[in-house]
């Protein structure tokens, strides 16, 4: 599922749901009208993916991205802490990213904006249990894209817009969370929080955690695994999941060398 705007926009069509072969019309860029308007007057909720990305495009560390273009939430429904995109409050609280041209970081911008006029979701089936996707459209008053004649299937939109790697990030992030929610029994204390933020949106500590403690003589990675989360942030983010569902869950995610241990504390 993808995690939505902090503050919603008024119009979610949620009792149309649509799947991946339904069609709608929709266009935006310099020549509609209201151009950039959903840019601002928003809280825009930054996954960890989306901050990898941004921070890479901007050449900056995490730790500089963090602190100059984001603000910390940690009183979440779910449990862990959210980093939304620090706003402009002097533009009406419009992204620092956004100029009149359009999109200044618009290849890596978050995914919240490139599926947008879209919303992802799912619900699980009353007989199974399992989680369907589905998508739904966001009518804000303002927005004339729906006005134009550009038809898309679902799919079309989502290929088109970059979200398929966003979409599979994404959804890593949306497991923790589903965890948490069946774990309530589970306590997470600050420490566990502060684990959960250092391994998902600042790479480079977390890489120093692996590498520059003991972590690779207690768990058993393989070497192919080692080199690849050395070198690509992507996969170090994978990984950090996958620590993060065995450190905070007990999940058999990890392989250790020695006798089983408890969860860490």
């Amino acid at each position: 599922m993808e995690p939505k705007m902090s503050t919603p926009p008024t119009g979610l069509d949620l009792d149309t749901r649509l799947s991946l072969e339904d069609k709608f019309r929709f266009a935006c860029g310099p020549h509609v009208p209201c151009f950039t308007e959903c840019c601002g007057k928003l809280e825009l909720l930054l996954t960890p993916y989306d901050v990898l990305r941004l921070r890479k495009r901007l050449r900056v560390s995490s730790a500089q991205f963090l602190d100059d273009y984001s603000v910390m939430r940690w009183k979440t429904s779910h449990g862990f802490p959210e980093i939304l995109m620090k706003m402009d409050p002097d533009s009406g609280k419009r992204c620092p990213f956004v100029t009149a041209q359009g999109c200044s970081v618009y290849e890596d911008r978050p995914g919240a904006c490139r599926i947008y006029p879209l919303g992802r979701a799912s619900t699980a089936d009353r007989v199974d249990g399992r989680h369907k996707e589905f998508y739904f459209t966001v009518r804000e008053s303002h927005c004339k894209g729906f006005e134009e004649t550009n038809e898309w299937t679902v799919g079309e939109w989502l290929a088109d817009q970059g979200m398929e790697e966003y979409n599979r990030m994404n959804d890593l992030l949306m497991e923790l969370y589903v965890r948490r929610a069946r774990n309530r029994h589970i306590s997470l204390g600050e420490p566990h929080l502060k684990m959960f933020v250092m391994a998902c949106y600042n790479t480079e500590r977390f890489r120093d955690f692996v590498f520059g403690s003991g972590f690779l003589t207690k768990f058993d990675v393989e070497p192919h695994a080692v080199e690849a989360i050395r070198d690509d942030d992507s996969v170090l983010l994978e990984f950090a999941f996958r620590w993060l569902r065995f450190a905070l869950f007990g999940e058999p995610e990890m392989k250790l060398k020695g006798p089983a241990d408890s969860r860490p504390t």
